[in-house]
């Protein structure tokens, strides 16, 4: 918003009312609806592709919009106020473009970038699969070559997208340990490839989660992405910038969360007053303001070591895990702000309270982000950066 410490630029100022505008006409008014009938919201992608929010920090001469890490992960908290489906779906695409912008040749950049980044394709990130959840390097899934081709085999768990995508980057095991895995760009249609019916799950039901199937699926040799066995480490690197998409989603849904307790506060009474004004109440608003400010500050200065080309993988993971913990903790609280109301399918916060539970668990759980930490602490004090660059 105009004035605000967090916009730099007249630029971001726009860009970011443009998301509230869409937010307001195109996404509050049939979220609740879609979520109750678990249905993918394919028109919402397109809508966001066509106002060119699918590619935002990848550069413009690839198709992308050229923002800012920390900008585009402002425009992740504004779409996760209202709908942390399709904000969580906005940063799964920007993950299954980062190996293709990061570790493609120029040719494949060239070949295929444009038309994932351009709003018109939506992607899918397979990397998980049901015994190698938080062990990646564990993955069965393999990709076997046969003249000018890869033959994969296997199954990809947790796919978000999962049978709407367009293109699935995919991670499977072309040799044994853990320099033995590739990274691959796989078409949609690709025969062979089929998705499992969608996960039941408690929360982000708008999100379509499926394991895929690769039944001898067959990939021409120059869809591999980075050299054979580069394929984890690229994986490794694409999740320090997801798990910041995660942390901003996360930080937008608290945001939501609160929003929706603070006006209920100001419009019930009780005892002849705003329960707002009552101790215990404000009290807790407070320590819920704090936690979406805490997470959208630590989320930010993280982006901005990002921006600057400095490392921030422990920083990624600290933001993960503040700004997913705080939105537990949040849109708990929302529930109870609200009392039996928020027990109820007529506000949000329940829904908001079973969306937050995931996003401790998805992009590496938070016990893993704490073991990130852990071993960077260990390592020594170097390894945590203390002096955030110029903004």
């Amino acid at each position: 918003m105009p004035g605000s410490p967090l916009v730099r630029t007249s630029e971001e100022a726009d860009l970011l009312q443009l998301v509230r505008t869409l937010v307001e006409r195109e996404l509050r008014p049939r979220v609740a609806q879609d979520e109750a009938d678990e249905r993918f919201p394919r028109d919402v992608f397109a809508t966001l592709g066509r106002a060119g929010l699918l590619g935002l920090p990848y550069p413009e001469e690839h198709g992308g919009g050229g923002q800012p890490y920390g900008t585009y992960l402002q425009v992740l908290e504004e779409l996760a106020t209202v709908w942390s489906s399709v904000a969580v779906g906005v940063s799964v695409h920007a993950l299954a473009c980062f190996p293709l912008f990061a570790y493609g040749t120029d040719e494949q950049r060239d070949r295929w970038l444009p038309d994932m980044l351009g709003g018109d394709r939506l992607g899918a990130y397979c990397l998980s699969e049901a015994h190698a959840g938080s062990d990646p390097a564990a993955m069965r899934t393999r990709a076997v070559r046969d003249g000018d081709d890869y033959v994969i085999t296997g199954a990809k768990a947790w796919t978000t997208h999962g049978g709407h995508a367009d293109f699935y980057t995919v991670m499977a095991r072309t040799d044994e340990g853990r320099r033995g895995i590739s990274c691959f760009l796989v078409p949609a249609g690709s025969p062979g490839l089929t998705a499992d019916p969608p996960e039941r799950k408690m929360g982000l039901t708008g999100s379509t989660t499926a394991t895929m199937r690769f039944d001898g699926v067959r990939v021409p040799a120059d869809r591999r992405i980075g050299a054979e066995g580069d394929g984890l480490s690229i994986a490794l690197a694409g999740l320090d910038s997801g798990r910041l998409g995660i942390a901003a989603v996360a930080t937008g849904l608290a945001q939501g969360a609160l929003d929706v307790s603070l006006a209920y506060a100001r419009e019930r009474e009780a005892f002849g007053r705003p329960v707002v004004e009552h101790q215990g109440l404000a009290f807790l608003l407070a320590d819920m303001a704090a936690a979406v400010w805490s997470a959208r500050a630590t989320t930010l200065a993280a982006a901005r070591l990002r921006d600057a080309g400095l490392p921030f993988s422990t920083e990624a993971s600290i933001a993960k895990l503040v700004a997913t913990d705080n939105a537990m903790r949040v849109t708990t609280d929302a529930v109870q702000v609200l009392g039996g109301a928020g027990y109820t399918k007529d506000f949000p916060v329940e829904r908001y309270m079973r969306e937050a539970k995931v996003m401790q668990i998805f992009e590496g759980t938070n016990q893993i982000q704490r073991m990130v930490v852990g071993r960077a602490l260990a390592a020594g004090p170097s390894t945590v950066i203390r002096t955030l660059p110029n903004a």
